[in-house]
């Protein structure tokens, strides 16, 4: 039974298509639910341009009108008029065209620019929780990766330990161990079972994970991805720099700053007077005293308001508030940044160091693992002591496992708080940061393990928010 089902698990790995880390961002940004909803809000907000605009563009309105009077009032010929003029027809029509057009409207002029400020803050933001997403995405897919691996491991330790049952089971007929020996054969291939299970169900969990997150069907199997490339030369100050010049978030926090200056602005703007044209025309059946049925006018008007009750210099107090409340933001933004590259630094030599002290350890404990093997074919060793090193080469498999994910996570952070992932994959973001290839990259994947694991990867860690 469990032959067969390593089996089936071969063959559905074989089968299923392979999905690339570049074709999962790609696919992101394309389906992701999360960033739909951003592009349409952005698209909501990129509207404040035009509602602006509104009240400084011409306004035209035009209506019809039908009345039907009681009766009609109508002055004879004589000595007024040589005709008849009516005064109120009895079905009285009439129809009135008018436009408005604000001059000089100094607070419009402000509610305009900060339009422009709106809309390019909105583009930001819309940047900064794309680069959240596909971060997201590719922490699911280096997790997903490694434990894939450890999947497609566990199967080959399942053969490896039935090889043994099979083995132990025959020296046990033909009287060469004892019966311990091959319990502990069968509890060691049982074990290897349920680990492969455990294993199975830990990656369709972390596909279905990566599928929502790029609404695909969790059907595919994970190409080996690209080590990520950080630029292992460059100073914490540098890398400072660079995120403080390239994160949407920072620019975003010097944006709002200018837009809560527009807005004290407006309020300063709307201490001024206004000034507007409106024209007028109109047509009627009834022609009234002057005879004509059609009449047009033109007006110039001025309105300013000299006091609201104090209403101005609330708003005004209000917005200087704001306008500290938002250099404040842009000082934090900053602080967070600076914070965050360095710690993320920080932790991507720790994990580098940590991954070689676990490669260092996988090697030593392969070493033993040889030996005992040699040692029991030749029968200077016992079952226990290959058990034991078994156990250990597990271990060290898994740790290694373990750790080369944590590096490769620990570098995705760093990335993402330069400021990647708002557009390009891995590769072309690392490159545009001038990192040098395979700077500061994780070793190539070790050799498969010998043993079945007895736990699982490390999970990938939610991407910090901003």
């Amino acid at each position: 039974m469990s032959t067969l089902l390593a089996l089936s698990l071969s063959a559905t790995l074989a089968a299923a298509p392979v999905l690339t880390l570049d074709e999962a961002l790609e696919s992101a940004r394309q389906q992701n639910l999360d960033l739909k909803i951003a592009q349409e809000r952005f698209e909501q907000a990129s509207l404040a341009t035009r509602r602006a605009w509104a009240g400084y563009l011409p306004n035209i309105t035009v209506g019809a009108s039908i009345t039907r009077n009681n009766v009609a009032a109508v002055i004879p010929a004589g000595p007024i008029a040589p005709v008849d003029i009516t005064i109120q027809p009895l079905i009285q029509k009439g129809a009135q065209a008018e436009v408005r057009q604000a001059i000089i409207a100094p607070q419009l002029w402000a509610g305009i620019a900060a339009s422009y400020k709106a809309v390019r803050l909105a583009e930001l933001n819309t940047q900064t929780a794309r680069r959240q997403v596909l971060f997201g995405v590719a922490q699911a897919y280096y997790g997903a990766a490694a434990q894939q691996e450890a999947l497609r491991a566990q199967e080959r330790l399942l053969e490896l330990n039935q090889a043994r049952e099979k083995d132990t089971q025959a020296r046990f007929d033909a009287g060469t161990v004892t019966r311990v020996a091959l319990l502990r054969a069968q509890l060691d291939r049982s074990r290897a079972e349920q680990d492969l299970v455990r294993a199975k169900n830990a990656l369709a969990g972390l596909k279905l994970a990566l599928g929502t997150l790029i609404q695909r069907e969790p059907d595919f199997e994970l190409a080996a991805p690209p080590e990520p490339t950080v630029p292992a030369q460059a100073s914490p100050d540098e890398l400072v720099n660079k995120a403080l010049q390239e994160r949407s978030d920072v620019q975003a926090s010097e944006v709002g700053l200018k837009l809560s200056r527009i807005n004290k602005t407006g309020v300063l703007l709307s201490y001024l007077p206004t000034l507007g044209v409106t024209g007028a025309y109109r047509i009627a059946n009834a022609a009234g005293f002057t005879g004509q049925n059609e009449t047009w006018a033109i007006t110039f008007g001025a309105s300013w308001t000299l006091f609201d009750g104090g209403l101005r210099e609330a708003n005004l107090s209000e917005a200087s508030s704001r306008v500290r409340e938002a250099t404040v933001t842009q000082t934090l933004a900053q602080a967070r940044v600076k914070e965050e590259v360095r710690r993320s630094k920080l932790d991507l030599e720790n994990a580098l160091a940590n991954r070689a002290k676990a490669e260092e350890a996988l090697e030593l404990a392969r070493e033993s693992n040889r030996l005992t093997d040699v040692s029991f074919k030749a029968g200077v060793a016992t079952y226990l002591e290959v058990a034991d090193a078994n156990t250990a080469l597990t271990n060290a498999e898994v740790g290694f496992v373990s750790e080369r994910l944590q590096a490769s996570l620990a570098a995705l952070r760093l990335l993402n708080s330069l400021g990647s992932f708002e557009s390009g994959s891995v590769r072309k973001e690392a490159a545009a940061l001038g990192a040098e290839p395979g700077a500061g990259a994780a070793p190539q994947p070790a050799p498969q393990p010998q043993q079945p694991a007895q736990e699982q990867p490390a999970q990938p860690q939610p991407a910090p928010q901003q």
